[in-house]
């Protein structure tokens, strides 16, 4: 998933929404299980996660075969993602189709006992971002592989959709009744939910609060959240105090005014992040992912529809090679980091709580940091820090994320430390500083105590994905590239003001 949402002003409160799932959470909880990663921790690891938390539903972004192998005949439901990029191959013919099928449905069901339910055609395809990209790709590719799993047999049993982002559909009055489609788009969404329709399939729609808080620091945060709100929103006898039921309910009146009110719907991603902003942070993500917790255990629905659909949470583990081109949260939307580790307890009900992955290896315990003696005042420093920021996640440097706050050696210190970890600390990765770093045995993390830092802020160690045979050199090739424009900016802007402040 990219999810590069694009919100109006004034329909800012009906582009947030969160639903719920009927029945416990140990019975029905869903998750994104997002691969993009550096140092991915081990599918038979992630499966082992997800059943000792209670997820017994996944949404894949892709037919990822490591993932999909693992899945295997592990009682948790699969929904298999088809990436945009493909869609036009898949629309071209059914034949393309149908090899997609056979090669990502039909051999993971039958060869390793996969329980995909469904395939997910596309991700979000409708953004305006994307300038209309997929608009005459989309329906075509739906409809292909339909065909494809009908002649593979797998059309009862496999149900298609199309993910969505919640700007597809809109309110001029302000309120959920008001609710319908973009006018823009309108008659190819009635088309696909006719399609979807006839065929069985759910509409799914992915919506983020926290998107909608980043765009506009005057939104009432408190209603993104599920404990009530000081702004409500009154619709007739109905008042909303949580932009998740306003939400959900427009898009239900949507469906409604054009004939398919019974219309299925799943929520594919919801959730906040925790990291790469100052309101991606662990107390409003444990704040808001325990509230739709609280909800999906309780059963609780909307006033159009009161019984819970499906909801898959935003993510499973946090993914540090996505795109930050939204912002620098991108890569933080994970209930567990990016080896499985807790970052914040959630009540699951029951008495049960998160429980950490297990079984993760790591490399060794060595990190690289700005050596002691170096000077802050090298005019070496800023192109050090641009080089190991542009091939590693620097993300929690940004202002307002939890190691905003360090000063500048420390701050180098972590940029070396990210790219010599995400080097799995091959030799020589720490010396390419221009005599700058030195290799450390002991955990440079800052405490609590640590002036202008944050106890939050960790000096990771990544895991060991058993590939420590030499890299190509990262900078002859622009692809391996990962972009920080707007994270260098801040830091270069860092260290040039700690120079400006010296006497």
């Amino acid at each position: 998933m990219e999810h590069f949402h694009v919100h109006r002003h004034i329909f800012l409160w009906i582009l947030i929404v969160t639903v719920v799932e009927k029945g416990s959470i140990a019975e029905g909880m869903g998750v994104n299980w997002g691969t993009r990663a550096s140092h991915p921790l081990p599918p038979d690891i992630v499966v082992k996660l997800l059943k000792e938390n209670g997820f017994n539903k996944v949404k894949l972004f892709e037919a990822d075969a490591g993932a999909l192998k693992a899945l295997g005949r592990s009682g948790i439901q699969v929904m298999v993602g088809i990436p945009n990029d493909m869609l036009a191959s898949l629309a071209s013919t059914v034949r393309a189709a149908e090899e997609w099928v056979q090669q990502n449905v039909s051999s993971f069901i039958s060869k390793n006992g996969v329980d995909i339910r469904y395939v997910a055609v596309g991700n979000e395809p409708f953004l305006k971002a994307y300038k209309d990209t997929f608009i005459k790709t989309t329906l075509p590719a739906l409809e292909n592989v339909q065909a494809a799993l009908i002649k593979a047999g797998l059309g009862r049993q496999v149900k298609i959709t199309v993910p969505i982002n919640a700007d597809v559909y809109q309110t001029d009055s302000g309120v959920p009744s008001g609710g319908n489609f973009r006018s823009d788009i309108h008659d190819l969404m009635m088309k696909i939910v006719k399609f979807l329709s006839d065929n069985g399939g759910p509409l799914t729609i992915n919506i983020y609060p926290f998107l909608s808080l980043y765009a506009d620091p005057h939104f009432p945060i408190d209603f993104a959240f599920f404990s009530g709100s000081s702004s409500p929103v009154v619709d007739g006898s109905i008042t909303y105090n949580n932009v998740f039921e306003a939400n959900y309910d427009t898009l239900v009146w949507a469906l409604e005014k054009n004939g398919f009110g019974s219309m299925p719907i799943i929520v594919g991603e919801i959730g906040w992040p925790t990291d790469g902003d100052a309101n991606a942070n662990i107390e409003y993500a444990r704040k808001f992912n325990q509230g739709l917790l609280d909800r999906i255990s309780r059963g609780i629905g909307t006033p159009k529809r009161p019984t819970p659909p499906d909801i898959y949470i935003f993510g499973l583990v946090d993914e540090d090679a996505k795109s930050i081109e939204p912002g620098n949260f991108e890569r933080h939307w994970g209930v567990f980091a990016f080896d499985g580790a807790i970052k914040y307890q959630l009540d699951l009900g029951n008495n049960r709580s998160l429980t950490p992955a297990k079984g993760v290896r790591y490399l060794a315990r060595k990190w690289c940091i700005m050596a002691p003696e170096a000077n802050v005042m090298d005019p070496s420093l800023p192109e050090s820090i641009n080089y190991a920021c542009s091939y590693a996640d620097c993300t929690s440097l940004g202002y307002g994320s939890s190691c905003g706050g360090l000063d500048v050696k420390t701050n180098a210190s972590y940029a070396f430390n990210m790219y010599y970890q995400t080097m799995n600390q091959q030799k020589g990765s720490c010396e390419r500083f221009h005599n700058l770093s030195v290799i450390t045995t002991i955990d440079p993390s800052p405490s609590s105590s640590s002036r202008g830092s944050s106890s939050s802020c960790r000096f990771e160690i990544m895991i060991d994905v058993g590939r420590h045979q030499s890299r190509a050199n990262p900078g002859t090739s622009s692809a391996t590239k990962i972009k920080h424009f707007s994270l260098l900016f801040f830091v270069l802007a860092f260290v040039v003001d700690y120079y400006m402040s010296l006497p």
